[in-house]
């Protein structure tokens, strides 16, 4: 970010072709920090220096565009031909008409806002460890967008399907490049080298329309022959590509070697959505408790047959999720923020290994951890089937429980089990005290749960039992005297 306003300073002098490289080098790569960066911490500064990096970024791109065809105008052709200086002079012609727009977006560019940013978003970034496992989660979803990318434009090659695979392969190495200090010392040189390819390719296909669009060829021969030595110079870069990519040996499946596979797929989604928790709401170590809780809970009720069950959806997860996540809202307002929870938490983007449905069933439950109770006919269960509105209760019936037993404890009840007896359900809490006014707002909670499961519950103090004394005649005699 400090680079930004000394980039500006050697650009404003005459918007020469390497000074406005450099420019939207540190640029780009600023906003692609903000991008990786805003999935775990949401907080609207990094937004917001995003779009200022983009307005100016946005605005030296034509420019930088029709000086990157001259370039190619010149590589292409050695001949000194009316075609080709017809090309220039009016590339030349542009490449004026933006660098006014160009030199009034560096003019207006606020690089006082720019440092003020410069001091305080490193210190926010600081918070999160280059080369952990959430980023490398976030490489992994990367990696799985562009993968798709590359395989449907190998099917057709076509200018838009190669484009997209260029911006595919972009963001992938942005996300290396910040924050996989160990992969991109690896990866940066293959990296590059593609990006490169695709990156030639593109401009190879906006130099051929530009020149089309113009009219810029005397006759049919000069066009034909000017096609030929784009089209010969597009297909070289994209058989490069394909040696480099295409196969089993390719780098692709050397990078997906390196990403995390099964359990660490979940456990870094759960990772993230914790990171994203921890940057919102005001008391962290509440959520961790009550996600503690209501595992212990739901653990016991699946030991009885009574935890709710779903074949494609792994409600233990989507119950962590929900519980991480149940108070979110309160960086917004206090009053109801389980309403703000619910709606923040379904903005959310499902990370990789979280499932849409999943993410939406821990909102709904989030939804309920307190405040308004529950029916069939909730707006927030409107849009569920009839098995999901079970589920969604039952969840919803373990959250308020786990939630009440930290609301005032801040701590002390830390382990809970489950047991059936007589038709009703027993749970025991350690730290649990019948006479106070924590006991009142437990039993009120627990009203849901018992609902869903068609039994009472009774919450009763979890008794440590106490170790056990030897008998006198087995303890070891003191010799006399």
């Amino acid at each position: 970010m400090r680079r930004v306003p000394e980039e500006c300073l050697r650009a404003a002098s005459d918007l020469a072709p390497d000074p406005v490289h450099d420019l939207r080098v540190a640029l780009r790569r600023c906003r692609s920090m903000a991008d990786g960066l805003r999935v775990i911490d949401p907080h609207p500064v990094w937004k917001d220096m995003k779009k200022a990096g983009r307005s100016l970024f946005r605005s030296l791109g034509e420019l930088r565009d029709v000086q990157v065809m001259a370039e190619w105008v010149q590589e292409l052709d050695k001949e000194e031909d009316s075609e080709k200086q017809a090309l220039l002079s009016l590339l030349a012609t542009r490449e004026q008409t933006h660098k006014l727009t160009a030199a009034e977006a560096i003019r207006s560019f606020d690089l006082r806002q720019w440092r003020k940013w410069s001091r305080e978003l490193p210190r926010r970034a600081a918070r999160v460890k280059p080369g952990s496992l959430v980023f490398k989660h976030l490489a992994l979803e990367r990696w799985t967008e562009a993968y798709e990318l590359h395989r449907r434009a190998m099917r057709n090659r076509s200018q838009v399907a190669l484009h997209q695979l260029r911006i595919g392969i972009k963001r992938f190495r942005y996300i290396v490049e910040n924050f996989l200090p160990q992969q991109h010392a690896a990866w940066s040189a293959d990296l590059k080298e593609l990006q490169d390819l695709l990156g030639d390719v593109h401009d190879l296909d906006v130099l051929w329309a530009t020149a089309i669009e113009v009219n810029a060829f005397g006759s049919a021969e000069s066009r034909a022959r000017w096609q030929s030595i784009v089209q010969a110079a597009r297909e070289k870069r994209v058989e490069r590509y394909r040696e480099r990519m295409v196969g089993s040996q390719s780098l692709w499946q050397i990078w997906r070697a390196d990403l995390p596979e099964g359990k660490q797929i979940q456990a870094a989604a759960k990772m993230r959505i914790g990171l994203w928790s921890q940057f919102l709401d005001p008391e962290p170590a509440h959520a961790r408790r009550v996600a503690a809780l209501a595992h212990q809970l739901f653990d016991g009720l699946a030991k009885l047959g009574l935890a709710p069950s779903s074949a494609n959806q792994d409600l233990q997860s989507v119950l962590q999720a929900a519980a991480l996540l149940h108070d979110v809202g309160r960086s917004k307002h206090d009053k109801e923020h389980e309403k703000v929870s619910y709606r923040m938490i379904r903005g959310f983007g499902p990370p990789l290994g979280r499932s849409s449905s999943e993410l939406h069933l821990a909102a709904v439950t989030a939804r309920f951890h307190r405040g308004t109770f529950p029916t069939m006919r909730h707006k927030a269960l409107r849009d569920l089937a009839l098995d999901q509105k079970k589920i969604a209760l039952q969840l919803s019936g373990i959250l308020r429980l786990a939630n009440a037993f930290d609301s005032e404890s801040r701590g002390r009840i830390q382990k809970v089990s489950v047991e059936s007896r007589d038709h009703h359900l027993i749970v025991q809490a350690q730290g649990y005290r019948a006479w106070s006014r924590e006991a009142e707002k437990i039993a009120a909670a627990s009203y849901l749960l018992e609902l869903s499961l068609r039994q009472p519950i009774v919450v009763k103090p979890l008794l440590q039992a106490r170790p056990k004394t030897p008998s006198p005649s087995l303890r070891k005699q003191s010799p006399s005297r």
